[in-house]
């Protein structure tokens, strides 16, 4: 017999799905609350969270800290440019506002709560990274 190799990639990718799933389930054990970033954010934005204002703050500040810690320089793809991410990144907001959501809030929370409309989220958002992913790398665009 012989052992599995597995990419080296595997360890943090499970750390990050504990460390993920811990947060999630903490924010709604300690607190009650889903915890969908957008909606997270969304809410920080509007003029009317007043106290809910410090959990969130703290939430998103824990987010972009722990990232710094992983990843202090962001890793970009070759060819990869500031107009694309932003590009990429208002289409995210885009996405998560029409879907009600974003992949924390469904993917995480909501089929851990066995939401029908979560699965059919999660659904459509993999499927469109699936084929775009296809797409970009054989040439569809």
């Amino acid at each position: 017999m012989y052992a599995m190799q597995l990419p080296s990639t595997w360890l943090s990718g499970l750390s990050g799905g504990l460390m993920i799933g811990f947060s999630a389930a903490s924010l709604f054990w300690l607190l009650g609350r889903i915890a969908g970033i957008s909606g997270i954010l969304g809410g920080l934005m509007q003029a009317g969270a007043g106290g809910d204002r410090a959990w969130r703050v703290l939430f998103l500040a824990g987010l972009l800290l722990a990232g710094l810690l992983v990843a202090p320089v962001p890793m970009l793809t070759e060819g990869t440019g500031t107009p694309m991410l932003i590009v990429a990144g208002l289409l995210v907001g885009f996405g998560s506002r029409l879907g009600s959501g974003c992949t924390s809030g469904h993917g995480v929370c909501g089929l851990g709560r066995l939401s029908l409309r979560s699965l059919a989220a999660t659904a459509t958002f993999m499927t469109a990274g699936f084929v775009t992913v296809f797409l970009l790398r054989h040439g569809g665009f």
